[in-house]
């Protein structure tokens, strides 16, 4: 689950109108026709054109967010329009098998339909779905990862009119499903001659000064609203992507939410910062809850936030909080996951997947800073974890010297090799535990899995489709996916987790 959680830089793809009328030109025909522009064959063809209206009939919610419509058997995409709406749009892009429009009218609303309470959210790129009502969300989310097993993994899923097949449960969503995220990293600008930070505007790089965010933690809002204002009372500057100049690029908020910590990472296009004591006494003078204040250096014409080189202006090193019982220790670089509440939701049915009663060998790969590692050693005989980040490493080996935990083992480097070295050293795995980035595992780690024959693989997912694509190998390799629950780690958003139960053929598939 590496590299995810939403940022204020989410995509909108083709939302708006932005493209209307810029698709399918083929330049000038004969001179008689100079200056019009003329239709490509493919396109003259298609059962709409770019710049009229239709009516469509939305059917579906693709991964972006967008209203999936039909007209005239042909695929619209829609932003802001709903699954069960009748609606009057007009096309902006056309490709040989689908187009986008933008919602003219809506001619006939879901009862899922709400009023978004963010007063931005037209414009930002942030969240995609706070349209839609939450218990709509959870269902539609769950139905995104069914459609992925069935059309990529071509994996069957059990349903009324399907008996046998892989049980996907109800997505496990949150009680209050706002002021959830504990990391916030805002864009900062230049607006009328002082400071603004918020979001990028969808599909842009174009900054939506922002007041509040309704999915950061209040602790977020206050540090950014702070460092705006001492950064124009001091006379900074923000870094331009165009001109490569100005000072402050980026600010990047941590909270621990059952500690209460808060660390103020300024991320700048230089090595040193004008000023940097008032810096320093404004932010702990407005902010009693900032435990530690950071100094990233990112000189670099790139959109990467962060920068090689990190100090420490003031306070800790790190900021500690928890999930569960496991305390963590969170340094300005490393991951930890942007949602606790559900993060322990999360670990939880990884937990409860690899059925441990103390005994068990489990291997974690992907494991980053430990969060799995720990949260399984509790319950394992020995967990191993493996992590290509040399960093990552060095700081899960200090979170488990800081729970005291003797039975865990880190170590550097691809898991693909690394595994069967451990193999060649007596470790044999009863569970292994995945947790890849969005491009889902390697394919030498499948191997390797493969190879090791595991009782158990639990494989959490940020991503549906490589899920997908990856439990189609294991199954060929002779395992069989018993369940999936996916959960909703950021409400609002188009983007949801998932925990998968992988057992050996022949193997007791239970889990309680």
């Amino acid at each position: 689950m590496k590299t995810k959680g939403t940022s204020g830089s989410a995509p909108g793809k083709h939302r708006g109108s932005g493209r209307s009328g810029s698709a399918g030109r083929a330049g000038n025909s004969a001179a008689g026709n100079r200056g019009k522009k003329e239709v490509p064959a493919w396109m003259a063809g298609l059962p709409v054109q770019i710049g009229q209206q239709y009516e469509a009939e939305i059917i579906g919610i693709s991964h972006d967010g967008e209203g999936v419509g039909r007209v005239n058997g042909f695929t619209l995409f829609v932003a802001g329009a709903l699954p069960g709406e009748r609606a009057l749009v007009r096309v902006n892009h056309l490709k040989k098998q689908y187009g986008y429009a933008g919602l003219v009218e809506l001619i006939e609303k879901s009862s899922d339909r709400i009023a978004p309470d963010c007063v931005i959210y037209d414009e930002c790129g942030g969240c995609q779905l706070q349209h839609l009502s939450y218990e709509a969300q959870l269902r539609v989310k769950r139905q995104q990862v069914v459609d992925n097993l069935v059309r990529i993994g071509k994996l069957a899923v059990k349903s009324e009119e399907n008996a046998e097949g892989i049980v996907v449960h109800p997505t496990l969503g949150m009680t209050d499903p706002w002021r959830y995220r504990n990391k916030a990293q805002v864009p900062f600008g230049e607006e009328r001659g002082g400071l603004i930070g918020g979001f990028y505007a969808q599909g842009s790089h174009r900054i939506i000064d922002m007041e509040e965010c309704l999915i950061q933690h209040e602790a977020n809002d206050e540090v950014v609203a702070r460092v705006k204002e001492i950064g124009s009372r001091l006379g900074i500057r923000a870094y331009s992507e165009e001109t490569g100049t100005g000072l402050l690029r980026h600010v990047v908020v941590k909270v621990g939410f059952r500690t209460g910590e808060v660390m103020v990472v300024l991320v700048t296009n230089g090595t040193e910062i004008p000023r940097v004591d008032e810096w320093i006494a404004g932010i702990r003078e407005a902010l009693p809850a900032v435990k530690s204040i950071c100094h990233n250096i990112n000189v670099r014409q790139t959109n990467v936030i962060f920068g090689d080189e990190t100090r420490v202006l003031w306070g800790s090193e790190v900021i500690y909080d928890y999930i569960g019982e496991v305390k963590f220790a969170i340094s300005a670089r490393s991951f930890f996951q942007v949602n606790p509440v559900q993060t322990e939701v999360l670990y939880g049915k990884a937990l409860e997947y690899a059925a441990l009663t103390g005994g068990e060998t489990v291997v974690d790969a992907y494991c980053g800073i430990g969060t799995i590692s720990l949260f399984l050693a509790q319950r394992a005989g020995q967990v191993y974890g493996v992590e290509i980040v040399e960093e990552a490493i060095s700081d899960a080996r200090k979170n488990a010297e800081l729970n005291g935990m003797t039975n865990v083992h880190f170590e550097a480097g691809p898991a693909e090799v690394v595994l069967p070295e451990w193999t060649r050293q007596g470790v044999r795995p009863d569970v292994i535990v995945v947790d890849p980035p969005r491009k889902g595992c390697d394919p030498a780690l499948l191997a390797t899995i493969l190879e090791l024959q595991p009782r158990r693989v639990v494989y959490v997912s940020c991503s549906a489709s490589t899920l997908a694509r990856d439990l189609r190998v294991l199954v060929d390799g002779g395992y069989g996916v018993a369940e999936v629950t996916p959960v909703d780690m950021f409400p609002w958003t188009t983007h949801v987790e998932n925990v998968a139960l992988i057992v050996k053929n022949n193997t007791d598939a239970e889990t309680r």
